[in-house]
This record gives structure tokens, C-alpha cells and sequence, in this order.
């Protein structure tokens, strides 16, 4: 439809109403290319399912009631089949950014939190995760998470689960956070260099454990005691994270906090959580949005795209390349 047919319905409380995956619309779609970008007037309310805009390209103003911005057709295609197939985390997605790019990092991460429980509770999650054949999680005795060395005022944080691709477990989660906390404590500590051994920095939560928490309130309660992303904001004036490979899920979303994000040439970055019926769920919607926008950051996080190494420096998801 056309932006200002939207911009219309949104004046009026029945039609907004409907504009949701609860009465059978998952997303709209409207045509923005050449058209006044401002609906953000005090009578103009927000639908609950995202809103795919196809603007002209290099449009210098993208619509403000866009959750994703796309330059034609066959792009907003891509990104309504992604939605079609999980509508309710595509419309928790959205909104969330919504609300995130108008509060601080603290309400984020809550937010973000009270999100993410919700969906692991959610059909969506609950039909990805019966498709999945569970794995138990295998000890490392004697091999610690997470290696430590000082230098001089320099620590270096290094994720050491190799075999694992360096998932994000329990038991990484746990060891990174006190690694962090050891440059909190120390403020002699002048740079934290975060990095990881391996074909690749992180490739994501660990699968093996997806599933395990049962109890919502539980699981964000946890959430929010022992947070990496909290310590590496922080921390962030401090910290320089030095990535390569595979940078999924919160392998991009925890280094994003830091202040210098460095990406070797062959980096990656994807965010497949939606895909999974979820939203990123490690602070993503809180360290990438304010380095490449809700728009862009939407469209990651809906089709679960590759994003490489020149893309995200164009962007700013990263702030150097080497190698």
C-alpha cells in the first residue's frame, strides 16, 4: 500500500488494531519511494506487526514508521517470507527495537530479556526445537572457558572452546564474566582485549542447551544477574574486541559493545534467532542498534542474512578491518 494509505489507517484505533499477526496480518508492506518520510505525528499510533518499506535508493531519509527499509520488490519479499514463517518473534522483534531506540542500555537489556524469556516459552520456539536432535553437552575438565594474560595495564579475554566454535555456553558465559569482572575490579587495567582461538570468534549460542530453561521468570532473573553485556558496556572505553570467522548470534552481539571492534577479512555476521522462533538474546538489541540503526538491524535479525566483513564496516556493525 501507499506510505500515506498507512499513515491513515494509523489514525484510526480499529484499523491499527488489525494491523497485527493475531488477525491474520503479519507485516505490511508499503511503497515509500518518493514519499514524505514524517507519519510520526501525535495521533499516529504504531502497528504491532513490522512494516516493510521499499524506499528509492540511497534514499537520504528513510520513513519513520519503517522497520525495515529495502530497495525493491524482491527484497521485501525475502524479508515477508522470513516474517511468514515466524510472525509472532518477527512482531516481538520489531517492537522491541521500537522501544529500544528510545531508552538507555539498561532498560535495553531488560527489555531485551523480558523478550527473549517470553519467546523460549512460545510454539514458534517449541516447533524449531522439536525439529532439533539434542546433543548432551560435553565437559572440558581441567580446560578453562575462558584463558586470561596480563601484560603490562593490558588483560586479553580469550574465548577458548575451539571444538565448540567457541559457542556461547553456561559455562563460557560464566568464565567471560569473570574475566570481565577481574577489569572491573582493577581499574589499573587500562585495555581489555577480548578475542578467541580457533576457525572462528563465536558461532552463537550453544544448540545443546537451547531448550533446557523451563521456568521464564527464572531464566531472566539469571539473565539479568550475571550479564557480559552489561560488564562490556561497562567496560566498553576499555575494551577492543578483535573478531575472525564465524560471528554469529552473540558472537557479534557481545563484541558490539566494545568500543574498538576490529574484524579480520574473513569475519561474518548473522543473527538467526528469529529463524529459530526467538530474538537475539544476548544483548544485540542493544549493542548493534546504535551502530547500524533499527532499520538495518531489523532486516539482520528477520532473514537471518550474511553480513561480511566490507558490508559491516560500511555500515558500522564493525570499526576496522584487518588481514
Amino acid at each position: 500500500m501507499p506510505l500515506t494509505d498507512l499513515g491513515k489507517r494509523l489514525t484510526v484505533p480499529s484499523q491499527v488494531e488489525a494491523l497485527s499477526p493475531l488477525t491474520g496480518m503479519p507485516y505490511v508492506v508499503v511503497d515509500a519511494a518518493g514519499a514524505d518520510c514524517n507519519l510520526r505525528e501525535p495521533e499516529v499510533a504504531q502497528p504491532a506487526c513490522p512494516v516493510v518499506a521499499i524506499v528509492s535508493p540511497n534514499a537520504a531519509q528513510l520513513p519513520n514508521v519503517a522497520d525495515v527499509a529495502v530497495a525493491h520488490a524482491d527484497q521485501a519479499t525475502e524479508v515477508v517470507d522470513a516474517i511468514q514463517r515466524n510472525p509472532i518473534a518477527s512482531m516481538v522483534l520489531v517492537r522491541l527495537l521500537r522501544h529500544n531506540d528510545r531508552v538507555g542500555i539498561g532498560d535495553r537489556l531488560f527489555a531485551e530479556s523480558l523478550a527473549y524469556s517470553t519467546l523460549q516459552h512460545g510454539a514458534e520456539f517449541e516447533t524449531w526445537l522439536s525439529a532439533r536432535k539434542l546433543r548432551a553437552s560435553r565437559p572440558h575438565p581441567g580446560t578453562p572457558a575462558v584463558l586470561l594474560d596480563r601484560a603490562a595495564d593490558e588483560l586479553r579475554v580469550t574465548l577458548n572452546r575451539p571444538s565448540r566454535r567457541n559457542a556461547y555456553s553456561t559455562e563460557l558465559r560464566d568464565a567471560l564474566c569473570e574475566a570481565l569482572e577481574v577489569a572491573v575490579a582493577d581499574e589499573t587495567v587500562a585495555k581489555v582485549v577480548v578475542d578467541g582461538v580457533g576457525p572462528c570468534f563465536s558461532a552463537g549460542g550453544d544448540l545443546d542447551e537451547f531448550g533446557e530453561a523451563r521456568d521464564a521468570g527464572v531464566a531472566h532473573a539469571s539473565r539479568m544477574v550475571r550479564s557480559a553485556a552489561s560488564l562490556l558496556h561497562r567496560l566498553r572505553d576499555r575494551v577492543e574486541a578483535r573478531v575472525h570467522g564465524a560471528c554469529i548470534g552473540a558472537g557479534i552481539e557481545l563484541p558490539a559493545f566494545a568500543g574498538q571492534l576490529i574484524a579480520r577479512a574473513d569475519a561474518f555476521f548473522q543473527l538467526p534467532e528469529v529463524g529459530m522462533g526467538l530474538i537475539p538474546g544476548a544483548g544485540g538489541t542493544a549493542s548493534i542498534l546504535p551502530r547500524i540503526g533499527r532499520q538495518r538491524l531489523a532486516l539482520m535479525a528477520l532473514t537471518g542474512m550474511r553480513v561480511d566483513a566490507e558490508t559491516a564496516l560500511a555500515w558500522g556493525l564493525i570499526d576496522a578491518i584487518e588481514g
